[in-house]
């Protein structure tokens, strides 16, 4: 038994916490509560949202500035600013 929690599963009382048991304490009536272990469900699910949402955010803004600079060519080309011409050569 190295770990406090297997001397605890033991029945034993280590001594830093029997240090701190009041004076005229029964211990056989003692009850000792351990913290639950940490748990990493959280942090992990929330870094996997955070990247998701990363990820849909940018496909919008690349989505948003395509549909404007074909909008932009559009009108460009329609009030004669911007012309192109493709030229076939035959042989």
């Amino acid at each position: 038994m190295q770990i406090p929690e297997d001397q605890l599963r033991a029945g034993h009382i280590p001594a830093d916490l029997y240090r701190q048991i009041p004076p005229g304490t029964d211990v056989r009536r003692l009850v000792i509560v351990q913290e639950a272990p940490r748990s990493y469900k959280g942090p992990i699910v929330l870094t996997l949202v955070i990247a998701a949402g990363s990820i849909a955010v940018l496909l919008v803004v690349a989505y948003v500035v395509q549909v404007i600079a074909a909008a932009a060519v559009a009108v460009i080309s329609a009030s004669g600013g911007i012309s192109y011409t493709i030229n076939r050569r035959h042989k």
